[in-house]
């Protein structure tokens, strides 16, 4: 299956706002002292910059390579975060508080990345992931495009189902057993940086990438 290219373009054009967008969350959060996910809003940076040249060809700053590296970092990053000790510990309000959804974002790049620079060699030098076909995946690790996908698009359509249930800034609830500050959408008495437009480049991000690996099926 290809992807037509105006579509990739669409895309690219998405992970570009996202990127930017989230670039302005960290000045934001550091001018105005409001917490946000600074490790979430980093990597989506990133992700969006690498994603946009994946989809067309033209804005791809940096060789597949250079992005590997930065996202095996990630991943074992966003590893870290999973596995370490819940109980009892002090929660980090500028920190992700549910790192497995990035973690398995930081793999699907890893994937693509290992698997489009051979498969767009093979096409030519200006070809991007729109004029990908099924056949650039290796049928063996198809199955695992497919199960990352699944789990991307699942969880945009989770975030999106309780999208509305989000109060407005400042006033978000996280789950669990939180500090009550922090329960209130507000810690050290600064409200949390934008949450519904947090969860909306979320959103973006993992529809974005869920149809990349659907092309790679």
């Amino acid at each position: 299956m290809g992807g037509p290219g105006w579509l990739a373009g669409v895309f690219a054009a998405l992970m570009l706002t996202v990127a930017a967008y989230c670039t302005g969350r960290l000045v934001a959060a550091r001018r105005w002292r409001r917490p946000t996910e600074l490790d979430t809003d980093g990597a989506h940076i990133i992700m969006g910059v690498a994603m946009a040249g994946m989809l067309v060809s033209g804005l791809r700053v940096l060789p597949a390579g250079s992005w590997a590296g930065v996202f095996a970092a990630g991943a074992a990053w966003f590893g870290a975060r999973l596995l370490r000790p819940r109980r009892g510990a002090a929660v980090n309000p500028w920190r992700c508080l549910h790192a497995g959804p990035h973690l398995i974002e930081c793999a699907a790049m890893l994937y693509m990345l290992l698997v489009v620079p051979a498969s767009a060699g093979a096409r030519g030098p200006g070809t991007g992931m729109g004029g990908m076909t099924g056949s650039a995946a290796p049928s063996r690790f198809s199955f695992l495009a497919l199960a990352m996908a699944l789990f991307l698009l699942g969880y945009a359509a989770w975030l999106g189902d309780r999208l509305g249930a989000l109060a407005p800034a400042g006033r978000l609830r996280l789950p669990g057993p939180l500090p009550a500050e922090i329960c209130s959408g507000a810690v050290h008495g600064r409200p949390l940086l934008a949450p519904r437009c947090a969860v909306l480049c979320k959103i973006a991000m993992g529809v974005t990438m869920g149809y990349m690996l659907i092309l790679m099926i």
